[in-house]
């Protein structure tokens, strides 16, 4: 009866609350899915009473009432708005060394998580890496010399040596398996239910945008691995108007190459939430998607979506069902699926539904809930190991 009792009591006790060191390749004020994403990480830690800090290059002093500690850091010369990490392993294992984490959280790791990783192996720290950018992808883009095989080569050299790799869709599963990466699982991005949903859609917004027409928008980095080029097969159709929101190096380019487009800029909170619920299409165009969290935040505000057969959108867009995917790179087949939708309100219209209801179960709160399940996973499996 005894042993009955404590077997209770231990199997009903509340989880202990964990110390999570993030190490995040980026973060505010760059605005991208990585920095989302350790946002959501970061509040969701907070609300459930785990201790945290975060390691980043760039950053305010404090998050979600957690203490920020910049890391060392230089801007990419092709790429100046994006601040590469590029802190020392010496000073990292201080930071692991003070802060005493369980566990530690590796956001998109690049050259600043490389050696987090290598700084928590050496400290006997458990890690969790999460696979967000695809860098090969990234060398690829902008034609760096020899950068595939490199970005390849860091890819696998990272992800070997952490206790667990979380990618996003099955496509990065794909990748890291082709790299020979052991230990991957999936998880994938939440989406903001409150905040991004259709009865924000503005009717005078709509009128100022669109004076009558309907509006076919995109909504990211304006960066030249989004391919953004496809949007002149849009440009300039007299029936909608063609809507871009955010901000990035393309910006001036873009601009020029596409006069009769509306540029918001940078839009956050309501605004932003305004501009999904508002379109009558959300397109996306770029194929180096890992995820694609804005075709994820245009589906829950009940708009379809036409994304690249490729990556993330595989996951994320039910092709025929809420959206469309077509070839990437094929301009012409991304029109052709506008138009449809353009020309046939009642398919607009259900796919609408179908978006909303696609995402109800991908909540942050219910995935976040699941990457703190894989925290403890990876902590239990190295005390295992350790113990045996």
């Amino acid at each position: 009866m005894v042993d009955t009792m404590v077997s209770f009591r231990t199997a009903s006790a509340a989880p202990p609350k964990l110390r999570v060191l993030v190490v995040s390749e980026s973060f505010l004020p760059q605005i991208n899915g990585v920095t989302n994403s350790v946002r959501r990480v970061l509040e969701h830690l907070s609300a459930e009473g785990h201790d945290a800090e975060l390691v980043a290059p760039t950053g305010p002093e404090s998050y979600a009432g957690f203490p920020v500690t910049r890391a060392r850091g230089a801007n990419l010369p092709f790429y100046p708005d994006f601040r590469l990490g590029l802190e020392t392993r010496r000073r990292l294992r201080a930071v692991m060394q003070r802060f005493r984490p369980d566990v530690v959280h590796i956001a998109s790791p690049a050259t600043l998580g490389y050696q987090a990783a290598k700084a928590a192996a050496e400290l006997g720290i458990p890690t969790v890496a999460i696979y967000q950018t695809d860098l090969v992808g990234f060398a690829e883009r902008y034609d760096v010399p020899g950068g595939c095989r490199a970005a390849a080569a860091l890819t696998r050299k990272i992800h070997v040596q952490v206790d667990r790799t979380l990618a996003p869709s099955t496509a990065s599963l794909d990748q890291l398996s082709a790299l020979h990466v052991p230990g991957v699982h999936r998880w994938p991005r939440g989406v903001d239910l409150a905040s991004f949903h259709p009865r924000f859609r503005d009717a005078g917004l709509r009128r100022r945008l669109g004076d009558g027409r309907l509006l076919v928008g995109y909504v990211g980095r304006l960066a030249a691995e989004k391919e953004l080029d496809l949007l002149a097969h849009l440009h300039g159709d007299p029936r909608f108007a063609l809507v871009i929101v955010g901000g990035g190096p393309e910006d001036e380019r873009l601009r020029a190459l596409l006069p009769q487009a509306h540029f918001l800029g940078l839009l956050h909170g309501e605004e932003l939430s305004r501009a999904y619920a508002s379109l009558d299409v959300f397109v996306h165009t770029g194929r180096y998607e890992t995820y694609c969290q804005s075709a994820q935040e245009a589906l829950a505000s009940a708009v379809p979506v036409v994304a690249p057969r490729s990556g993330g959108p595989i996951d994320v867009v039910a092709d025929r069902y809420n959206g469309f995917l077509y070839e990437p790179g094929d301009g012409r087949e991304l029109a052709g699926h506008v138009d449809r939708l353009v020309r046939d309100p009642a398919l607009r219209t259900v796919m609408g539904a179908a978006a909303l209801r696609a995402v109800q179960d991908r909540s942050w709160q219910r995935v976040n809930e699941l990457l703190v399940r894989h925290y403890r996973e990876a902590i239990a499996a190295r005390s295992y190991a350790l113990a045996g």
